[in-house]
């Protein structure tokens, strides 16, 4: 038996380093995004200074141990087996919840889906418990601590509006004293912005680390405590005056810059030494749940009570240390950590660009409620007022076309650190319970806003974008809540094998949401035009065949599979077919919206260059648009188990297909082996196939007279024709702009 114990506890703290792995990969958001999206720094410098807070955070993470311990349920009430059960379905959960937001790219909070998941799988243990000593569920309150769970949702609902608005009414008056063009007022007022942004930030730390730290006494944290505004007072003093000193010896020192730098460290100290518990809490306790039933003779573990658990214990700084290393490899590997911080940044970001979400109604409704009420006020404060006001808003023109360009300035990065800072100092010493994902990520949100990067070309999708994320933190408590509390009942009440199942789903899960989210960074690589500021001609000439060429395959393929699939009346095979036709549908619209792009980047004499590659895109967007109507509605057919066709025609669209496949072989031909002077050999080939197209459709004619087939079979019928004719038109358009492009566009250029 305590061997078993002991596989459980080696299953705990082996779910612990994957489950540090996939929640580093969601948190690194709070405390890369301001850095990064400015550009501050290399990334090299940012992360080597967010690893440093990391492992410094982790020392003092010792005594929030506590949370996962005595947090959530009153561990007295129950044995040491059920401890252990709940602890499991605990990590197995937060693995499993974790990787499938950061696999879709968004940020929530480890503190909310450890607390709910305690609370899931607690219930579920306790309300087993109950059951089996025919007792009644009014006995549950005497095993769960609900306010504490109570606290947590009020706590999202007030740190999502206050943060949001603080950082609003920082950012635009920040903005209003320092405008866009910052870096002559920086010279004369930076080192006092710099000194109040750094003696925050420097509380901040103080506050944050003393609360846990492995290393204090509680004399010295005292100390801190009492003695907090003068040491306030005296950092304020001291910052602006070295500020300004290396200001005056190095005349380039960038004072943004370094706030940008000291805040990401603090964030990531403070992520380290208040999530950290998220990670490997549960495991802890289980650890010392184990070593205090072995030391007392390894009795039956269904009747030694856990009130163990309710002492205070310090965490060995030597195992807070390795969990901080293996934290920042996550940082410096994980591609779903920069997937995460993307968009939290896209969000933010000033210049125009894809935009990650769609509107909503809701988003509609907001903004021209917001367009309305700026209407009012403008007239409220007069022309004078808000042409001044507008001039200190003025954004610098910057360059679209670059990819490297920053998102937004290291003004709003400093004011996202401070105001977020702030924020959670001021939680902290009010005991009250926020998260530091919600706090930085609505700070942004707010010092965007402020900053007009929401405006009438994206606010609709970035409003979107703030919603789905919010709505995925109430989402993460609900499904952490349920999804535990199943998973606690299952093992309860199956046993132990019960346990090694749910690992080895959550392992399976874990490794196909890695696959998809490769493939789909994949996709993306595909989809990247250019990276570079310009490009050659030639890059553009060499990408846009292979686009021309991957169109005209994939449309002849799902035009061939499609009629083929739906003669044979597969619906999975036409499922499988339209999802890939929705799929080249997509990427065409995006190659189409990244258009201006692509011309911006071009060489500025290239002009032609450019109206040649926007005529290829076009007609690659009909194409797919075309493909699209034949393919799905022929899905939806044979989905509604409508009547297929019958033999006659089956027959003529078989001979008709093999006429398609011709038709874009032959184009594909043309394409690849740069052949254009058989464009009128195509052309030809189109006619003969128009030609049959009214063959076949005076068929169906003669099909409807004699009542051969019904209304729905006979739209369908003339859909395929009409759609083939336009995928036969715009086929042969594209063919001859990749022509023209090809030989009127001048190589020297």
């Amino acid at each position: 038996m305590e061997n078993f114990y002991l596989i459980l506890v080696i299953i705990l703290f082996a779910l612990a380093a994957s489950d540090l792995i996939v929640g580093v990969s969601n948190d690194a958001v709070n405390f890369l995004n301001s850095a990064i999206g400015s550009k501050a720094a290399p990334k090299w410098l940012i992360l080597g200074v967010a690893g440093l807070g990391v492992l410094i955070g982790a020392t003092f993470s010792s005594g929030m141990m506590e949370v996962a311990r005595k947090g959530i349920f009153h561990p007295d009430m129950f044995a040491f087996s059920e401890i252990m059960t709940i602890f499991l379905a605990v990590m197995i959960t937060d693995i499993i919840l974790l990787d499938l937001f950061n696999t879709f790219g968004l940020p929530t909070s480890t503190t909310v889906s450890i607390v709910f998941e305690l609370l899931g799988s607690a219930v579920a243990v306790a309300a087993v418990k109950i059951k089996e000593s025919s007792g009644s569920m009014v006995e549950l309150a005497q095993y769960i601590n609900t306010e504490k769970a109570l606290a947590i949702i009020s706590g999202i609902l007030v740190s999502v509006v206050i943060a949001f608005t603080v950082g609003t009414i920082v950012q635009w008056f920040t903005r209003l004293v320092f405008t866009f063009k910052y870096e002559k007022k920086i010279r004369y007022i930076g080192s006092i912005f710099g000194g109040f942004a750094i003696a925050v930030i420097t509380y901040f730390i103080v506050i944050k680390g003393a609360k846990g730290a492995s290393w204090l006494t509680p004399e010295n944290i005292a100390y801190l405590k009492n003695n907090m505004w003068l040491i306030l007072l005296f950092s304020f003093i001291g910052w602006a005056i070295l500020l300004q000193i290396l200001q005056f010896v190095f005349k380039k020192f960038d004072i943004p810059k370094f706030i940008v730098l000291v805040g990401t460290f603090a964030l990531a100290m403070a992520f380290a030494g208040n999530d950290l518990v998220n990670f490997i809490g549960v495991p802890l306790a289980g650890f010392e749940s184990f070593k205090a039933w072995v030391a007392a003779g390894a009795i039956n573990p269904d009747g030694y009570t856990m009130s163990i658990l309710n002492q205070p214990v310090k965490t060995d700084t030597y195992m807070l240390l390795i969990t901080g290393l293996i934290m920042i490899g996550t940082l410096i590997i994980s591609r779903k950590a920069k997937s995460v911080v993307a968009t939290t940044v896209d969000l933010a970001r000033q210049s125009e660009g894809d935009e990650r979400f769609g509107s909503s109604f809701a988003s509609r409704a907001l903004v021209r409620s917001s367009i309305r009420t700026g209407n009012r006020m403008k007239k409220i404060l007069g022309n004078r007022i808000t042409s001044w006001v507008d001039s200190r808003f003025e954004a610098v023109p910057g360059d679209d076309a670059n990819p490297d360009r920053p998102s937004f300035d290291k003004i709003r990065a400093a004011s996202n650190l401070v105001v977020a800072s702030v924020l959670i100092t001021i939680g902290t010493n009010l005991k009250l319970p926020l998260s530091t994902t919600y706090v930085t990520f609505m700070v942004a949100m707010g010092t965007s806003l402020a900053d007009r990067a929401w405006d009438r070309e994206s606010a609709v999708y970035r409003i979107s974008g703030v919603f789905t994320v919010v709505g995925g933190w109430f989402l993460t408590a609900f499904v952490a809540f349920t999804v535990s509390l199943i998973i606690a009942t299952l093992i309860s009440l199956g046993g132990k094998i019960m346990i090694f199942v749910f690992a080895a789903v959550a392992a399976v899960m874990v490794i196909r949401t890695h696959v998809f989210f490769r493939k789909r960074e994949a996709s993306k690589l595909e989809e990247e035009d250019f990276p570079e500021a310009t490009v050659e001609v030639e890059k553009v000439l060499d990408k846009s065949n292979q686009k021309v060429i991957s169109a005209i395959i994939s449309t002849s393929k799902a035009y061939f599979l499609g009629l083929e699939s739906f003669f044979a009346q597969n619906r999975k095979q036409l499922a499988k077919i339209d999802q890939d036709v929705e799929a080249f549908n997509q990427k065409a619209r995006k190659l189409k919206a990244n258009i201006s792009k692509v011309v911006q980047k071009l060489q500025k004499d290239s002009v032609e260059t450019g109206h040649f590659y926007v005529q290829i895109m076009d007609y690659l967007r009909e194409m797919a648009h075309s493909i699209k109507y034949v393919v799905g509605p022929l899905h939806q057919h044979v989905e509604n188990n409508h009547k297929p066709f019958n033999d006659d025609q089956v027959e003529d669209l078989t001979q008709f297909t093999s006429q398609i496949t011709d038709f874009m072989n032959f184009a594909l031909h043309i394409i690849k082996e740069s052949e254009f002077d058989h464009i009128e050999e195509l052309i030809e080939k189109r006619q003969v196939i128009i030609n049959n197209i009214r063959d076949l459709e005076k068929n169906q004619i003669r099909r409807i007279k004699k009542k051969e087939v019904n209304s729905r079979n006979s739209v369908l019928f003339f859909n395929i024709m009409s759609e083939t004719k336009n995928l036969l038109l715009q086929t042969v358009n594209m063919v001859k702009s990749t022509r023209d492009f090809i030989t009127h566009t001048p190589m020297d250029q």
